[in-house]
């Protein structure tokens, strides 16, 4: 188990020259959103590890993007990951990178233990989804959603103070410049270009989203990963409370904080983000198969 500061990259291993046997190539990668957006928050990623020999997908998950009519479940978004393994053929190593919600459900999807992971880049997803203050959070999303968006002023300042790191989830890759229209981002009324935009998902994801993270421990999902893990955060991420308890958890891991970026670490600082995810593709392609130990 490591923690470290950003040095300059470490190349993926060369794929020319590898058996046909996918196994044995560079492994894909299948990236994963946060909530309230969609894959599309993840072009400069897919575009730089392509560019390094690996073929990338980025998913939507339920109740956002291609997906916006689905209700979000983990289950079914395991179900959108197998679907997204699945699509690079037989025995083919997979990487999973997943911000924030996608960190999570990356997580817990790992912690199953299916054929042929590689390992897992989760960002922003170092604090545990429970306890009163994420509860206080979900049910004032449920009043937001039962009251048509509009919610007490009481009910608005105890969302602010009680859930105000849990309210970055719900912001996670809106912070891209340029990007709101490809990561739905929202439009307010007098927003000139709401019109050429695509809505955000609903409070109603916030409350689905909550709804399935709170009372489940994800350092007992980490503990249960049997591929590498990478945790990598924006030094501002107020995500990043139990980031050493996730580091001393994962049976083998690394730790990466981005200088001067915060919840959106994808989006707010891309280049230093790239270069964290080479080393880590190069470091799941190490031969080490599947299984820890392999």
């Amino acid at each position: 188990m490591t923690s470290t500061t950003l040095t300059p990259a470490v190349p993926a291993p060369d794929p020319a020259g590898a058996p046909a046997d996918g196994s044995a190539q560079p492994p894909a990668v299948v990236f994963v959103h946060g909530m309230r957006t969609s894959g599309a928050i993840w072009e400069r990623q897919v575009e730089h590890v392509r560019a390094l020999g690996h073929d990338a997908v980025a998913v939507d998950l339920p109740a956002h993007g291609a997906r916006a009519h689905e209700r979000f479940t983990l289950d079914r978004s395991f179900e959108v990951l197998d679907e997204a393994a699945a699509s690079f053929g037989p025995g083919r190593r997979v990487a999973l990178v997943g911000l924030s919600l996608g960190g999570y459900t990356s997580l817990a999807w790992a912690a199953r233990r299916p054929a042929n992971l590689a390992g897992v880049v989760a960002a922003a997803c170092t604090s545990d989804p429970k306890g009163k203050p994420v509860a206080l959070y979900r049910d004032v999303a449920r009043l937001v959603v039962a009251g048509g968006g509009a919610v007490g002023r009481g009910a608005r300042w105890a969302a602010r103070t009680s859930g105000a790191a849990w309210s970055a989830i719900t912001r996670a890759g809106r912070s891209l410049p340029g990007g709101g229209a490809s990561s739905h981002a929202l439009a307010g009324p007098g927003d000139a270009g709401a019109a050429h935009r695509p809505a955000a998902p609903g409070w109603h994801v916030v409350t689905d989203a909550l709804t399935q993270l709170a009372g489940r421990s994800w350092l007992a999902h980490v503990r249960d990963v049997d591929v590498p893990v990478w945790l990598v955060n924006g030094a501002r991420d107020h995500m990043r409370l139990d980031e050493q308890r996730y580091l001393a958890a994962a049976a083998d891991a690394a730790l990466v904080v981005v200088p001067r970026a915060g919840h959106d670490v994808n989006s707010e600082a891309p280049e230093a983000f790239n270069r964290v995810l080479g080393r880590a593709l190069a470091d799941f392609g190490r031969g080490r198969g599947a299984r820890l130990g392999a």
